[in-house]
């Protein structure tokens, strides 16, 4: 099957006429997106995007073949333009198939948001499905399951990267699944951005006009098996260390920091963490992060590595001169060279979180700045193993290495 994405945007299309926000300034050229609509074969319309016959023609296509125009969702943006000479649109119910005399069969697949999604499948035998924005296939996807995976998704992967998640766990979106991200909006981050967080989400986005081979070979992009998130306080660390997994579905997460009583600043702190979790993610409160990268299983997150340091260094009586000085020390290297060759030699899928600490004020105490050391060589230790390692600085993710 031959696919053309005519937009890519979500209903109200990017830049939104009269919005001064940054994303939307920042929205030009081939950041510029009309609303989602995909021509496949020529023959198959699925959405309209305002002006559709000028958009395919300039991608190279004409409107003049198709025999079927399919609505996924009500647009919320302009009126549609329903151009002469295209048969009226109209929408498959759930669960009911449309075949067209062209070899294409489309099946409508119901979700869990208003609207319809569209398992097509070419007279080639290669299946894509899309999804119209905010939604994600109401239950499992039986039909994935039968059949095997799809050759491409296209699906609001920012809005809705449970979605994807979901799709994962069916087995509808292997590694192999192109995955596209469309209905992009300007709550996604502006240019390049864009592109890094939906890599690192194995997904990602094309420019207007685009034409695509469903079926076709291409690089999916490279999830990285290691990745080490450093920060400052409230630098968006976190967040970003959990968004890189959120279409996952299933994740482990490693919470250091345990439970601190008569604290409820810390408390508050902990469970804003546990809410902004997905459902089906599994914590546990330990410092014994070793085993846990021995074993086989879903994907780690840790959170974090300095919490973790503050545990060793108590283990080891590091806070204090004497017993620093007759084997505290070596028995904390010993115990940060167990963790580092732990995380080189996991096979699991691991995001780390530390602090980066040291940029600024040198600690009064000689205890604090014995930890502000040895928190600066086990992040280096870490980093020297993992294939991705970013730094978040206000909210904004910098790339160290691995392109971020």
């Amino acid at each position: 099957m031959e696919l053309t994405l005519l937009g890519t945007g979500a209903p109200d299309g990017l830049p939104r006429h009269d919005c001064p926000c940054a994303a939307c300034a920042l929205a030009t050229g081939a950041e510029a997106r009309a609303s989602t609509a995909l021509l496949i074969d020529n023959t198959l319309l699925l959405d309209l995007t305002p002006g559709p016959a000028f958009a395919a023609a300039r991608a190279g296509h004409s409107l003049i073949g198709v025999r079927q125009v399919l609505l996924s969702h009500p647009h919320e943006g302009p009126a549609l333009e329903y151009p002469a000479g295209l048969p009226a649109p109209g929408r498959v119910p759930d669960g009911r198939e449309l075949a067209l005399l062209s070899g294409h069969r489309v099946l409508a697949v119901a979700l869990d948001a208003p609207g319809t999604g569209y398992e097509v499948t070419g007279p080639d035998g290669d299946r894509l499905l899309y999804l119209p924005p905010g939604a994600a296939p109401a239950g499992a996807a039986d039909s994935a399951g039968r059949l095997g995976p799809y050759a491409m998704v296209l699906l609001d992967v920012v809005g809705r990267p449970d979605a994807l998640a979901r799709l994962r766990a069916s087995g509808a979106v292997a590694a192999t699944t192109d995955v596209l991200a469309v209905h992009l909006d300007h709550t996604a981050p502006p240019g390049p951005e864009l592109h890094r967080r939906l890599a690192a989400a194995g997904a990602r986005a094309v420019p207007d006009g685009t034409t695509l081979i469903v079926g076709e070979y291409h690089e999916v992009p490279d999830l990285p098996r290691r990745t080490l998130v450093l920060g400052g306080a409230r630098s968006g660390k976190s967040v970003e260390a959990e968004r890189r997994l959120e279409t996952f579905p299933e994740v482990l997460y490693a919470a250091t920091g345990g439970g601190r009583e008569g604290d409820p600043d810390w408390a508050r702190r902990v469970a804003l963490h546990r809410e902004r979790r997905p459902g089906g993610w599994r914590t546990v409160e330990t410092c014994e992060l070793v085993p846990l990268l021995a074993e086989d299983g879903p994907p780690l997150l840790i959170d974090c590595l300095a919490l973790w340091l503050t545990d060793a260094m108590d283990r080891v009586g590091a806070w204090e001169d004497a017993r620093w000085h007759q084997g505290g020390e070596q028995a904390l290297r010993d115990r940060v060279a167990e963790l580092v060759a732990a995380v080189r030699g996991s096979r699991r899928t691991v995001v780390a979180v530390s602090n980066e600490v040291g940029s600024g004020v040198v600690p009064a105490s000689a205890s604090g700045r014995r930890f502000r050391d040895e928190l600066g060589r086990l992040n280096a230790g870490v980093a020297a193993e993992c294939e991705c390692v970013v730094l978040v600085v206000a909210g904004q993710v910098v790339p160290l290495r691995g392109g971020g």
